[in-house]
Formats: structure tokens, C-alpha cells, sequence
């Protein structure tokens, strides 16, 4: 007998951050779609969809209207500001929110399953890569929320334990394009290398006006002044613009560019669905790798409420486009395999560097030492030629 179940669709595909939520979404529905054209799967997906217009004051009502439509389980959310506004919704009206991003870690709630990197996964590996590889000096640069805050501190602290320092740190609001003030004192303090954690159309902004001022100088930016992201996907390389495109590093978890048999048919039925969304993103594979572990708990579980299915969505495992994902049951945070790309004109990712195995989510980072030094964890990194 096959059950069919409402579940949420939460992604801003407007606003700021828009084309980072569009993947997502796209993400989300492939997942549906391969799911309920399996009669044997045993579960069919009714996914019910919000967009919020990247307006934080936009979430929590609609949280509270799919809940009140009878969803129990929603997928979303891609800023840290928007989980923190709808996890007290998911509390009090006992739903369980499914987070598919990469995030700052350092959280807990009984009421979510995150299944996106943690910052073990995504900043530990960015920072032992380019203090062993660019330098120690380093310019932060943000947008002007949690986010780029934590990931801040964790790089500030994981700097100083490296003999490294933060030479300069500039927030903006998110969406603002204004980045003049940020490029300036970039040479003013002439970093090794600049840590971005700006999102949107803030960050595409500034690859664009920090090109262009480097290159009015005679400066060729990707090798004096390389700019590191936890947070840029293709999708994300279009909305850059192709003169400022290339040469830029990125920690992630999912590449498109992954050489796996797995990972070329994810990407296949990807573009065949959506061929005018530029190929799949870290966080498309993550709200698919989400959709499909929800769906096999609430297959294992056979109820949609809360309890059952958090208790069933403990363990689960796939295999996903990036490798083998694990469900850990004491964080409900994912094992991961870590990566470092370097973005190309063509608008994909060189693979610089691969952890070659899942590591345990560490969200509070209490055993993570370096990502490049072997332990049970947390495998060393084997060079991609």
C-alpha cells in the first residue's frame, strides 16, 4: 500500500538570495519526482510550496500556515536567520523542520534534523587549505547576520591556533550592493587572502567590483588577493557575471563536477528537468539528499508525526550524488564528505581537494582537530588531479 503525505516546500526562489533558493526548490521537487514514480517505494510525496521572497518577517507565517494545512514534516530554509525565526513555530506545534544548507553549527533543537554541513565539514577544511597552501592573513567580509558572525569567530579562533590573524572584518546588510567602502579597505590592509561569507547579491556584487578594481590596478586578483567562500555553488558563478567568475575557492560538500556514475546521472536528470536553472547545486543536492532521507523515515515510520519520524530518521542512510550520506542519531546532523573547489570561467568547479570519505558531523566542533591530519573522524584529504 502506498501512503501519501503533505510535506512543506519552504525556499525563497525571489529576493536577495534567490537563485541560491531556486536550486533548492528545484532540489526538493526532483526528489518528489523520483519518489512518487516508484510504486515500490511505498510512500508518495504531496508537497505543498512557500516562498517567503527572502523577507525574514515572511517565514514564520508560513510555517504556521502549512502546519495548519496539515504538514507535519517541511524541508527549508537557507539563511540561519530564517531557521532561528520558524524553529520556535516547529517547537510549538511539535512539526520537524528538515535544514538542508551548510551552516554555522554551534545548535541544537529537538525539532530539526540537519542535514546540510556543519562547520567541521566545510570551514575546518577551508582553513587548514589555505593557511598551509596562500597564507595567514586574512580580510573577512560578511553579510550582517548570524552566518557570517559565527563562521567570523570559528575562523578567527581556528586562525589564531594556526599563528594567523584577521586583518580586517566588514559586515553589510543583506542585499546591499554598495561595496566600495569593503574594496578599499581590502587594499588598504593587504590580506594573504579574503574569507567571504556575504550572501546573494551582496557577494555577487563584490566578486564583480573587486575584479574590476584589481584589474584597473594591473593586479590579477584570483593570485594576489584569492577570495575562500563556505557558501558559492554554480548557479551561483552565473549570477557572478563571466568577467569576474573564475579563481575562486569554495568548501563544500557537493560539486557537479564530482566524476562518479552516481553523481553524473544526479546531474543528468537534473538539467533534463530544469534546463534553464545553469545544473545542480551543493544545496540542490542537499534539499534532494533531505527529501529522500524524510521520505524514507516516513516510510520506515508509516505516520507523519513528529516523534515517529525523528525516531525513524535516525540512521538513515543514502546514497547520495556526493557519496554516502549517514543521519548521525546523537546530533541528527549528517556525515558528510568534505571538499575544496576552485571555481572555473566555465562556470564548474575543480576539485582541488577531496576528504575521500564521510566524516561525522561535529556542529559544536569539541574533537575536531585539522582536516588534513588522519584520524577515525576525520580522514585526510587525497589530492584530485
Amino acid at each position: 500500500m502506498v501512503r501519501e503525505y503533505p510535506i512543506g516546500l519552504l525556499f525563497s526562489v525571489t529576493g536577495s538570495y534567490g537563485t541560491v533558493g531556486a536550486s533548492m526548490l528545484h532540489g526538493a521537487r526532483l526528489a518528489c519526482r523520483q519518489i512518487n514514480a516508484d510504486p515500490e517505494f511505498g510512500v508518495r510525496l504531496s508537497p505543498i510550496e512557500h516562498n517567503p521572497g527572502s523577507d525574514l518577517n515572511a517565514y514564520a507565517p508560513a510555517v504556521e500556515t502549512m502546519i495548519s494545512s496539515g504538514v507535519r514534516n517541511v524541508i527549508g530554509c537557507y539563511t540561519s536567520s530564517s531557521r532561528k525565526e520558524v524553529i520556535p513555530v516547529f517547537e510549538k506545534r511539535d512539526a520537524l523542520l528538515w535544514y538542508p544548507t551548510h551552516y554555522e553549527g554551534f545548535e541544537s533543537s529537538s525539532n530539526v534534523i540537519y542535514t546540510g554541513a556543519a562547520p567541521n565539514h566545510h570551514m575546518l577544511p577551508l582553513v587548514d587549505y589555505f593557511t598551509r597552501h596562500i597564507g595567514h592573513r586574512v580580510f573577512c567580509i560578511g553579510s550582517n547576520y548570524i552566518w557570517a558572525w559565527e563562521s567570523n569567530r570559528i575562523l578567527r579562533e581556528e586562525l589564531a591556533q594556526r599563528h594567523g590573524t584577521v586583518v580586517g572584518e566588514r559586515y553589510l546588510p543583506v542585499g546591499e550592493t554598495d561595496v566600495d567602502c569593503i574594496v578599499e579597505a581590502i587594499f588598504a590592509a593587504e590580506p594573504d587572502i579574503i574569507f567571504n561569507s556575504l550572501i546573494g547579491e551582496s557577494a555577487y556584487a563584490f566578486f564583480r567590483a573587486f575584479r574590476a578594481a584589481c584589474r584597473s590596478r594591473g593586479i590579477d586578483q584570483a593570485q594576489r588577493y584569492p577570495i575562500a567562500s563556505c557558501n558559492l555553488s554554480e548557479p551561483e558563478l552565473d549570477s557572478i557575471g563571466p568577467d569576474a567568475v573564475d579563481g575562486h575557492l569554495s568548501s563544500s560538500v557537493y560539486f557537479a563536477s564530482i566524476d562518479t556514475i552516481a553523481n553524473r546521472e544526479f546531474v543528468s536528470r537534473y538539467n533534463t528537468a530544469f534546463p534553464d536553472n545553469h545544473g545542480p547545486s551543493a544545496e540542490a543536492e542537499a534539499a534532494y539528499v533531505a527529501t529522500i532521507l524524510l521520505a524514507q523515515s516516513l516510510r520506515a515510520a508509516g505516520t507523519d508525526t513528529m516523534n515517529d519520524v525523528k525516531t525513524c530518521a535516525a540512521n538513515q542512510r543514502l546514497r547520495a550524488p556526493q557519496g554516502e550520506v549517514v543521519i548521525d542519531p546523537e546530533t541528527f546532523h549528517t556525515y558528510l564528505t568534505p571538499r575544496i573547489g576552485r571555481s572555473r570561467a566555465d562556470r564548474h568547479f575543480d576539485i582541488v581537494y577531496d576528504a575521500g570519505n564521510p566524516v561525522a558531523p561535529d556542529p559544536y566542533l569539541i574533537n575536531s582537530t585539522s582536516i588534513l591530519e588522519a584520524s577515525p573522524l576525520r580522514p585526510s584529504f587525497r589530492i584530485v588531479s
